[in-house]
């Protein structure tokens, strides 16, 4: 009776042992093979295994899809009223400078009346972009602004995805030549190459004009001087022309005028002539 007793514990413990073995067996691929993973499941793993897992976090910024840095091309126009356009030409260089950035191009002009108008495109860092807006306004009398963005980051992440592709064929294409055997297999795979190569060099030239336009942003600057009291800044000046090429036009007008009338006076003078000859000389004879 004792034996069987104990026959029976033992046979009751292999059967729970052997459960607990399949139970935790499940768990372990249900795991390891699971579509739902929890930062539970990788605490399980490092408590059992006595090494650090990796949480879904972890994997969220190292194989997941991160939000991608925004890629902007800033630009912005300015119109201000100086007293010197020369001196502010060279006022904005300067500010241009401090702030890290170039000068693209720059000009003067000479619009009459003794005044000038200058107009110059500056290169400036993004993070200086509005700080260089707001010094070069306080150079005079601020006339007009505008400022833009033109948001590039999807264009931007196309050109790397296709960059990558692009670069991934490339190396495939010379594995592949490498193993030409004949001349027309040969030519046709770096005919190929050719072609990828040359489109990895037009998008890395996209990139990098899309990066250059990105970190150096552009500032266009138009500046002028005031109109003077006098003069062609009331419009005397133009009253003046105006009124001169209207008396022309006139006289012009009047000419022609003369032109035309003439022949017909000319042609009405010699039918009264006629007519009062006729009265005075035919219609008496014809009454006798």
């Amino acid at each position: 009776m004792i034996m069987n007793i104990k026959f029976l514990n033992n046979k009751i413990l292999i059967i729970s042992l052997i459960t607990i073995s399949v139970l935790i067996a499940g768990c372990v691929n249900y795991q390891m093979g699971g579509e739902d993973r929890s930062p539970v499941t990788s605490d399980i793993q490092y408590s059992l295994n006595g090494e650090k897992g990796v949480s879904l976090q972890e994997e969220s910024k190292t194989d997941g899809k991160t939000i991608p840095e925004r890629k902007v091309i800033s630009t912005a126009s300015l119109t201000i009223e100086v007293e010197s356009v020369q001196d502010a030409i060279n006022k904005i260089t300067n500010i241009t400078l401090e702030n890290a950035g170039f000068i693209s191009s720059s000009s003067i002009r000479d619009i009459g009346g003794d005044r000038k108008s200058g107009s110059l495109t500056a290169r400036v860092p993004q993070k200086n972009f509005y700080s260089t807006i707001e010094k070069i306004s306080e150079l005079g009398t601020e006339k007009h602004r505008q400022i833009s963005g033109q948001d590039v980051t999807e264009e931007f992440i196309d050109l790397g995805a296709r960059l990558d592709i692009l670069k991934k064929q490339e190396i495939r294409l010379q594995e592949i030549l490498k193993m030409a055997n004949t001349v027309k297999d040969i030519l046709e795979i770096e005919h190929e190459l050719e072609r990828v190569r040359g489109e990895i060099e037009r998008l890395t030239g996209r990139l990098n004009f899309l990066n250059q336009s990105v970190e150096m942003s552009t500032i266009s600057v138009n500046v002028l001087e005031p109109a003077p009291l006098t003069g062609e800044g009331w419009g005397i000046s133009q009253a003046l022309r105006d009124a001169v090429r209207g008396f022309i036009e006139s006289v012009r007008g009047i000419i022609v005028f003369t032109g035309f009338i003439i022949p017909i006076l000319v042609y009405l003078g010699v039918l009264v002539l006629l007519v009062v000859g006729i009265k005075r000389k035919i219609l008496p004879k014809l009454k006798g």
